[in-house]
């Protein structure tokens, strides 16, 4: 990628009435791409705070300054109980990764909106990548009577084989992230190990329905056709972001589904387990935890337990409110050593996709590493860690994580 333009900073003499115009174009392009264009919302939002930037006006681009300008709320709204701003910031950081990753963007000027940050960052056009995700039509070919088998193996098969390709990509289309101190030091044990790192993602049998496991006994699986669900795709971003971290620091990694992982794996490799309740491996590796998940016998409620307190039912969601689009989602990061492999574990889960996006983005953002560190034992990065994180989904879209809980040990 191409030099970042960062409006406001030192580097305001680079935005030339021409590069403006430039920036303005693209803006254009973007709004009129399939990810902006059916919204109201989300284009309003990114017209305003670019055309702000462009006039090098960063101190008018606030959070509160945003609701009232974009969304009409009144100049005193409470922005703690209103996140329309920051929920719609998440989408659009989404789907500008979506419109990037779609071929023929290449040589484009770039507009990002860093996470954290309200104040979008301009970068210039980069050179075509030689990369390119073909996938083949078996899958769209398969009738829907073929064997349950097949089925399976051929979209784990494709999933995996498109994962891995996105993978690559990852340093790409990952935004550049601080050299942060306290950041190294949380990925310290990962970025330095000698074997490579395992992600270990869920195994799902199709798209248009998904398997959940009982956290007291993983073997035991539900099936489910809810529509909130169905979109597997959801678990590329922490997979995407966690990878940019491994891979800018030269660290290798291989990713297996959790059906094909097995505990040799767990063993040779630090590993880190993307999604609860359809990752056995996860359910598994938490259930002695602090914080644990935990679901009633007919799998319809779900909560995250605190073996502190487990009686308490703050951290939970009912599957027919996560129909109604509008619901709080919570996740469990864990960073830790396995004491039954001696290995490093890092993981990222939320009780729905929500919150396991949501963990993604927590994990490779410094400022909030940061934030939870500073209220940390001295010797936090000697010891185990255990936060649980909440959200808000707003239209199937997990808002910024925010943590309400933290366990050292």
């Amino acid at each position: 990628m191409g030099t970042l333009v960062s409006p406001g900073s030192s580097h305001d003499t680079m935005l030339t009435e021409a590069y403006k115009a430039a920036v303005r174009e693209e803006l254009e392009r973007i709004l009129a791409n399939q990810h902006f264009v059916a919204s109201k919302r989300y284009p309003s939002f990114l017209r305003f705070v670019t055309a702000r930037a462009l006039e090098t006006h960063p101190d008018l681009i606030k959070e509160r300054v945003v609701g009232v300008e974009v969304f009409g709320r009144d100049p005193d709204y409470d922005t703690s109980a209103d996140p329309i701003v920051r929920v719609t910031a998440a989408e659009i950081r989404k789907r500008l990764e979506q419109y990037y990753q779609e071929p023929g963007h290449e040589g484009e000027v770039r507009i990002s909106l860093p996470a954290g940050s309200y104040i979008p960052q301009f970068s210039s056009a980069q050179k075509p990548s030689a990369v390119a995700i073909v996938l083949p039509p078996a899958l769209a070919a398969l009738p829907e009577h073929a064997s349950r088998t097949r089925r399976k193996r051929l979209v784990a098969s494709l999933l995996a084989a498109g994962l891995l390709v996105v993978l690559g990509m990852a340093s790409f289309v990952l935004l550049r992230r601080p050299n942060n101190q306290t950041f190294q030091e949380f990925w310290r044990p990962m970025v330095t190990s000698k074997d490579p790192v395992l992600f270990c993602v869920a195994d799902q049998s199709q798209f248009s329905t998904m398997t959940l496991r009982d956290a007291a006994n993983p073997s035991r699986q539900t099936t489910t056709s809810d529509t909130m669900v169905t979109v597997v795709i959801d678990d590329v971003v922490p997979l995407v972001n966690i990878a940019g971290v491994l891979q800018s620091n030269g660290q290798r990694y291989q990713l297996k589904s959790e059906g094909s992982t097995t505990l040799t794996d767990l063993r040779q490799n630090p590993t880190v387990l993307i999604g609860a309740y359809d990752n056995s491996w996860t359910l598994r590796e938490t259930a002695d935890l602090r914080f644990h998940f935990a679901n009633n016998p007919e799998m319809t409620h779900f909560w995250i337990e605190d073996r502190a307190n487990p009686g308490k039912r703050d951290w939970a969601l009912e599957r027919d409110n996560q129909q109604k689009g509008v619901y709080k989602d919570f996740a469990i990061i864990g960073r830790f050593i396995d004491r039954n492999t001696d290995r490093f574990v890092i993981v990222a889960a939320g009780i729905a996709r929500g919150g396991t996006v949501a963990a993604g983005e927590f994990l490779v953002d410094p400022r909030q590493i940061g934030e939870v560190v500073a209220s940390a034992p001295k010797d936090w990065s000697k010891k185990n860690m255990e936060l649980v994180l909440e959200t808000q989904v707003i239209d199937g879209r997990s808002g910024p994580p925010h943590v309400v809980a933290t366990h050292f040990w």
